[in-house]
């Protein structure tokens, strides 16, 4: 799902000294962020400063480094004037994300917005994607990250049969509810629910709600008030029906352009 609680990210020339091209500036800290090394390559801007404002926190299933990865693309083409269409763009932060292993479909999920189904995987030239027709109200708490690339790096045997049972029972009925029931199912089936999401969505379930664990995050997710009715206190967005956004591409050179 595309969240309204997304990643600003800013883009200048010049800014970069080229020693670890994945550094970026990720609410006024140094942080390495794998994708952006593959995204400034294949952009030819190694020079890049990336600076990024978000309230989500990296490494806890809300797909921040496919966001940055993404508005570093968009960003680099504007600034860089590189003349490059948005599916060459989005392909560009979809394989440096994929080549990174911090994600496998993030990327392509927020350049279209909205609660997508990826139908066939890969990037804008050869994946399928359908979507659920819905922008519910999202809450969630999170206590942690959880690493996606030992994940994908390890056998994904077990974890590619529950996502392809989850995805074809999703596909006969694609509703809100029924995604928050699957992705739950997922969860246990894939062995990847931690204790403290396991606790939560018990607690929603006995309160008359259900809830699932983000992917790949030790946080807990539910549509309506299912948290807050389990007497949590969590934060509240909602599905953004959009993708990802270039904003002051008009301004002076000297204000480099946002992509959200």
């Amino acid at each position: 799902m595309t969240l309204s609680h997304g990643v600003d990210v800013r883009v200048g020339p010049g800014g970069h000294s080229g020693a670890d091209a994945s550094v970026v500036t990720l609410n006024g800290e140094s942080v390495a962020v794998d994708a952006v090394a593959g995204v400034r390559d294949a952009l030819g801007a190694s020079d890049a400063a990336v600076t990024v404002e978000t309230t989500l926190p990296l490494g806890a299933g809300f797909g921040v480094s496919g966001a940055v990865a993404l508005g570093t693309a968009y960003g680099i083409n504007a600034v860089y004037d590189r003349h490059r269409g948005e599916n060459d763009l989005v392909s560009i932060a979809h394989c440096a994300e994929v080549t990174a292993r911090t994600g496998l479909g993030d990327v392509v999920a927020q350049a279209r917005g909205g609660l997508p189904i990826r139908l066939e995987p890969g990037g804008p030239d050869h994946g399928r994607l359908d979507g659920i027709p819905a922008a519910p109200r999202v809450e969630y708490v999170t206590f942690g990250s959880v690493s996606t690339e030992a994940v994908l790096s390890g056998d994904t045997t077990r974890l590619t049969a529950a996502g392809g049972r989850a995805l074809a029972d999703l596909r006969d009925a694609p509703t809100p509810s029924r995604l928050v029931e699957l992705s739950r199912r997922f969860a246990r089936e894939a062995d990847l629910l931690t204790d403290r999401v396991a606790d939560v969505i018990e607690s929603v379930r006995d309160a008359g709600g259900d809830a699932a664990m983000a992917m790949l995050g030790d946080t807990a997710f539910a549509f309506g008030s299912g948290l807050s009715d389990a007497g949590y206190d969590p934060e509240v967005c909602a599905v953004h029906p959009g993708g990802a956004t270039l904003r002051a591409a008009e301004h002076a050179e000297s204000t480099p352009p946002d992509v959200e």
